[in-house]
Protein backbone atom coordinates (compact mmCIF):
# COMPACT_ATOMS: atom_id res chain seq x y z
CA UNK A 1 0.00 0.00 0.00
CA UNK A 2 1.26 3.31 -0.81
CA UNK A 3 2.21 6.62 1.27
CA UNK A 4 1.15 9.82 1.10
CA UNK A 5 3.02 12.49 2.67
CA UNK A 6 1.08 15.86 3.54
CA UNK A 7 2.73 19.14 4.85
CA UNK A 8 1.17 21.95 6.93
CA UNK A 9 3.14 25.30 7.31
CA UNK A 10 1.64 27.42 9.84
CA UNK A 11 2.86 30.52 11.53
CA UNK A 12 4.05 28.62 14.30
CA UNK A 13 4.57 25.28 13.59
CA UNK A 14 5.27 23.10 10.34
CA UNK A 15 3.84 19.46 10.69
CA UNK A 16 3.70 16.56 8.39
CA UNK A 17 0.93 13.50 8.23
CA UNK A 18 1.87 10.09 7.03
CA UNK A 19 -1.06 8.80 5.19
CA UNK A 20 -0.77 4.43 4.06
CA UNK A 21 -3.58 4.04 2.00
CA UNK A 22 -6.03 6.38 3.10
CA UNK A 23 -5.33 5.64 6.67
CA UNK A 24 -3.56 8.58 9.36
CA UNK A 25 -0.71 6.66 10.42
CA UNK A 26 0.48 9.46 12.02
CA UNK A 27 1.47 13.35 12.45
CA UNK A 28 5.18 14.50 12.90
CA UNK A 29 6.40 17.61 13.56
CA UNK A 30 8.71 19.20 10.98
CA UNK A 31 11.94 21.29 11.99
CA UNK A 32 13.64 22.06 9.05
CA UNK A 33 14.74 20.29 5.36
CA UNK A 34 16.39 17.58 6.73
CA UNK A 35 13.24 16.43 8.52
CA UNK A 36 11.53 16.28 5.13
CA UNK A 37 14.35 14.48 3.38
CA UNK A 38 14.50 11.57 5.96
CA UNK A 39 10.69 11.45 6.00
CA UNK A 40 11.03 10.58 2.01
CA UNK A 41 13.89 8.50 2.29
CA UNK A 42 11.60 6.57 5.01
CA UNK A 43 8.36 6.55 3.14
CA UNK A 44 9.31 6.34 -0.90
CA UNK A 45 5.55 8.80 -0.93
CA UNK A 46 3.95 8.08 -4.29
CA UNK A 47 2.64 11.71 -3.91
CA UNK A 48 3.48 14.85 -1.47
CA UNK A 49 1.04 17.74 -0.74
CA UNK A 50 2.32 21.05 0.52
CA UNK A 51 -0.26 23.95 2.21
CA UNK A 52 1.65 26.25 3.30
CA UNK A 53 0.66 30.07 4.62
CA UNK A 54 4.23 31.29 4.96
CA UNK A 55 7.35 32.52 2.91
CA UNK A 56 8.58 28.84 2.71
CA UNK A 57 12.32 27.44 1.29
CA UNK A 58 11.76 26.60 -2.30
CA UNK A 59 14.15 23.51 -1.93
CA UNK A 60 11.20 22.03 0.38
CA UNK A 61 9.05 21.76 -2.79
CA UNK A 62 12.37 20.23 -5.04
CA UNK A 63 13.25 17.91 -2.31
CA UNK A 64 9.22 16.95 -2.59
CA UNK A 65 9.45 16.53 -6.25
CA UNK A 66 12.10 14.56 -6.78
CA UNK A 67 11.08 11.99 -4.16
CA UNK A 68 7.53 11.46 -6.52
CA UNK A 69 4.25 13.23 -7.31
CA UNK A 70 4.39 16.70 -5.70
CA UNK A 71 1.26 18.99 -5.16
CA UNK A 72 1.44 22.53 -3.46
CA UNK A 73 -1.92 23.59 -3.09
CA UNK A 74 -3.13 26.86 -4.21
CA UNK A 75 -6.58 28.65 -4.96
CA UNK A 76 -6.20 27.03 -8.91
CA UNK A 77 -5.69 23.23 -7.12
CA UNK A 78 -8.40 20.98 -7.85
CA UNK A 79 -10.62 20.65 -4.70
CA UNK A 80 -14.00 19.44 -4.17
CA UNK A 81 -15.25 22.65 -2.90
CA UNK A 82 -15.69 25.68 -4.99
CA UNK A 83 -15.38 29.37 -3.90
CA UNK A 84 -17.65 32.88 -5.09
CA UNK A 85 -15.39 35.38 -2.84
CA UNK A 86 -14.57 38.06 -4.86
CA UNK A 87 -10.62 37.01 -4.79
CA UNK A 88 -10.16 33.66 -4.65
CA UNK A 89 -6.33 34.31 -5.02
CA UNK A 90 -6.30 35.63 -1.04
CA UNK A 91 -7.82 32.43 0.42
CA UNK A 92 -5.01 30.47 2.67
CA UNK A 93 -4.17 27.10 1.58
CA UNK A 94 -5.00 25.71 4.98
CA UNK A 95 -8.87 26.65 4.92
CA UNK A 96 -8.64 25.22 1.30
CA UNK A 97 -7.54 21.98 2.86
CA UNK A 98 -9.98 22.47 5.79
CA UNK A 99 -12.90 22.65 3.81
CA UNK A 100 -12.10 19.79 1.63
CA UNK A 101 -11.42 17.93 5.08
CA UNK A 102 -15.04 19.10 5.86
CA UNK A 103 -16.81 18.09 2.92
CA UNK A 104 -15.17 14.63 3.40
CA UNK A 105 -16.28 14.20 6.78
CA UNK A 106 -20.20 15.95 6.11
CA UNK A 107 -20.63 15.86 2.30
CA UNK A 108 -24.04 17.37 1.20
CA UNK A 109 -24.50 19.41 4.57
CA UNK A 110 -24.10 22.77 5.94
CA UNK A 111 -20.65 23.14 7.53
CA UNK A 112 -19.02 25.70 9.78
CA UNK A 113 -15.05 25.12 10.47
CA UNK A 114 -13.57 26.95 13.09
CA UNK A 115 -9.68 26.33 13.10
CA UNK A 116 -7.52 27.06 16.51
CA UNK A 117 -4.27 28.29 15.39
CA UNK A 118 -2.07 31.29 14.98
CA UNK A 119 -5.37 32.96 14.53
CA UNK A 120 -8.91 31.77 14.34
CA UNK A 121 -11.14 31.42 11.23
CA UNK A 122 -14.20 30.70 10.98
CA UNK A 123 -15.35 28.80 7.46
CA UNK A 124 -18.92 28.58 5.98
CA UNK A 125 -19.15 25.67 3.45
CA UNK A 126 -22.75 25.48 2.27
CA UNK A 127 -24.65 22.04 1.09
CA UNK A 128 -23.60 22.86 -2.57
CA UNK A 129 -20.16 22.64 -1.39
CA UNK A 130 -19.29 25.98 -1.87
CA UNK A 131 -16.81 28.09 0.57
CA UNK A 132 -18.77 30.91 1.27
CA UNK A 133 -15.84 32.81 3.07
CA UNK A 134 -16.19 33.32 7.07
CA UNK A 135 -13.85 35.45 9.36
CA UNK A 136 -10.49 35.44 11.34
CA UNK A 137 -9.19 36.73 14.77
CA UNK A 138 -6.53 36.59 16.82
CA UNK A 139 -5.63 32.86 18.37
CA UNK A 140 -5.04 32.24 21.84
CA UNK A 141 -0.65 32.32 21.30
CA UNK A 142 -1.54 36.01 19.92
CA UNK A 143 -3.39 37.55 22.49
CA UNK A 144 -1.31 36.44 25.28
CA UNK A 145 1.63 38.00 23.46
CA UNK A 146 -0.20 41.24 22.87
CA UNK A 147 -1.19 41.77 26.00
CA UNK A 148 2.72 41.13 27.14
CA UNK A 149 3.59 43.74 24.68
CA UNK A 150 1.12 46.48 24.05
CA UNK A 151 1.60 47.24 28.51
CA UNK A 152 4.28 47.91 30.73
CA UNK A 153 3.92 45.22 32.79
CA UNK A 154 2.04 42.48 31.84
CA UNK A 155 3.87 39.45 31.62
CA UNK A 156 3.64 36.78 28.65
CA UNK A 157 2.43 33.18 29.98
CA UNK A 158 1.89 30.27 28.58
CA UNK A 159 -1.22 28.66 27.82
CA UNK A 160 -2.40 26.34 30.64
CA UNK A 161 -5.49 23.84 31.09
CA UNK A 162 -5.52 24.53 34.60
CA UNK A 163 -7.39 28.04 35.48
CA UNK A 164 -10.33 29.72 37.59
CA UNK A 165 -13.32 31.77 36.11
CA UNK A 166 -12.10 34.28 38.31
CA UNK A 167 -8.98 34.49 38.37
CA UNK A 168 -6.79 35.08 41.35
CA UNK A 169 -3.33 36.83 40.37
CA UNK A 170 -2.08 38.15 37.34
CA UNK A 171 -1.54 34.80 34.96
CA UNK A 172 -4.51 33.82 36.02
CA UNK A 173 -6.32 36.42 35.16
CA UNK A 174 -4.76 36.84 31.78
CA UNK A 175 -5.45 32.96 31.47
CA UNK A 176 -9.26 32.97 32.45
CA UNK A 177 -10.00 36.58 30.33
CA UNK A 178 -8.03 34.54 27.12
CA UNK A 179 -9.19 31.66 26.79
CA UNK A 180 -13.31 31.64 28.42
CA UNK A 181 -13.03 35.50 26.22
CA UNK A 182 -12.09 33.29 23.48
CA UNK A 183 -14.64 30.51 23.94
CA UNK A 184 -17.50 33.07 24.33
CA UNK A 185 -16.48 34.73 21.12
CA UNK A 186 -16.63 30.98 19.51
CA UNK A 187 -19.58 30.49 20.75
CA UNK A 188 -21.13 33.78 20.05
CA UNK A 189 -19.87 33.48 16.32
CA UNK A 190 -21.76 29.78 15.97
CA UNK A 191 -24.97 31.39 17.38
CA UNK A 192 -24.80 33.94 14.99
CA UNK A 193 -24.24 31.73 11.93
CA UNK A 194 -27.26 29.51 13.60
CA UNK A 195 -29.41 32.92 12.65
CA UNK A 196 -29.05 32.68 9.44
CA UNK A 197 -28.83 28.79 8.84
CA UNK A 198 -30.69 26.42 10.69
CA UNK A 199 -28.91 23.52 10.31
CA UNK A 200 -25.25 23.13 9.83
CA UNK A 201 -22.03 20.88 11.26
CA UNK A 202 -19.88 22.82 13.31
CA UNK A 203 -16.31 20.89 13.71
CA UNK A 204 -13.55 22.18 15.51
CA UNK A 205 -9.82 21.44 15.05
CA UNK A 206 -6.19 22.97 15.32
CA UNK A 207 -3.40 22.81 17.59
CA UNK A 208 -5.26 24.87 20.49
CA UNK A 209 -8.74 23.15 19.58
CA UNK A 210 -8.41 20.74 23.11
CA UNK A 211 -8.18 23.78 25.31
CA UNK A 212 -12.08 24.77 24.11
CA UNK A 213 -13.87 21.43 23.67
CA UNK A 214 -14.87 21.86 27.23
CA UNK A 215 -15.92 25.26 27.46
CA UNK A 216 -18.02 25.63 24.54
CA UNK A 217 -22.34 25.27 25.39
CA UNK A 218 -22.88 24.76 21.53
CA UNK A 219 -22.47 21.11 19.97
CA UNK A 220 -19.35 20.33 18.11
CA UNK A 221 -17.57 17.86 16.04
CA UNK A 222 -13.54 17.96 17.18
CA UNK A 223 -11.13 16.38 15.10
CA UNK A 224 -7.64 18.03 15.49
CA UNK A 225 -5.84 16.06 12.31
CA UNK A 226 -8.92 17.79 9.58
CA UNK A 227 -6.12 19.61 7.78
CA UNK A 228 -4.35 16.25 7.17
CA UNK A 229 -7.56 14.83 5.53
CA UNK A 230 -8.48 17.60 3.94
CA UNK A 231 -4.79 17.67 2.02
CA UNK A 232 -4.88 14.38 1.28
CA UNK A 233 -8.15 14.53 -0.37
CA UNK A 234 -6.77 17.43 -2.41
CA UNK A 235 -3.97 14.99 -2.95
CA UNK A 236 -5.91 12.47 -4.67
CA UNK A 237 -7.62 15.16 -6.75
CA UNK A 238 -4.71 16.35 -8.34
CA UNK A 239 -3.00 13.19 -8.70
CA UNK A 240 -2.44 12.17 -12.54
Amino acid sequence: MSFTLCFDFGNTRKKCGVFKGNILLKVVAIKDNSDIQQLTETYSPVKSILSSVVNHDKEVEEILKRAGHFHLLNYQSEIPVTSPVGKPETIGADRLALCAGAMEKFPGSNNLVIGLGTCITYNFINIHAEFLGGGISPGMEMRFKSLHEQTAKLPLIEKDWNFPLIGYDTRTNILSGVILGMAKEIDGMIDAYKEKFTNFNVLLTGGDAPYFVYHLKNKIFADPDLIFRGLFKISEHNYA
